[in-house]
């Protein structure tokens, strides 16, 4: 698989295939390797003060992926992180960024500024065209419903970026 990482983005069906790794050790392994980089995590609130720490927390959630997926990271006044919530499961290469469903989370878990991110699998973390519409869209949303905004970054397995609004 590559070393560790290749191990641990493996699925299940893929570890199965490895001779005497049967579904149930390779699903085991698998939930094995998750918990441990869970435990791995700091056990502080971060803080998102800006795109460089909404690209490191929103790694850990994104980076192994194969499919786009787009993630809120709501947070209270402090701009501490309170809560990560799955917006939208794309496919290898498109998610869609639902402004109404992102705008939704941060009201539901009673936030007050958010972060949005979302991931690249091809490797290349440069922002599309769509991803900078996106943004322009979910700004003026939050600015409708006065909630804070910090931005929108793209992760890949070796980088981000920080996402502008279209001009």
């Amino acid at each position: 698989f590559g070393g560790i990482r290749g191990l641990a983005r493996a699925r299940p069906e893929e570890l199965s295939a490895v001779p005497g790794l049967g579904p149930a050790k390779a699903a085991a392994l698998t939930a094995a390797l998750r918990l441990g980089a869970l435990a791995q995590r700091h056990h502080e609130v971060p803080l998102l003060g800006c795109a460089a720490d909404v690209a490191r927390v929103a790694s850990e959630h994104l980076a192994h992926l194969r499919r786009e997926r787009v993630l809120v990271l709501v947070c209270d006044g402090g701009n501490r992180l309170t809560q990560t919530v799955i917006a939208s499961e794309g496919s290898m290469d498109r998610a869609l960024v639902p402004v109404r469903e992102i705008l939704n989370a941060v009201l539901r878990h009673d936030g007050r500024a958010f972060a949005v991110a979302h991931n690249h699998p091809s490797g290349d973390p440069s922002p599309t065209e769509a991803d900078m519409t996106a943004t322009a869209l979910v700004l003026a949303g939050a600015r409708a419903v006065g909630l804070r905004f910090l931005g929108h970054v793209v992760v890949a397995q070796d980088g981000w970026e920080r996402v502008s609004e279209a001009r």
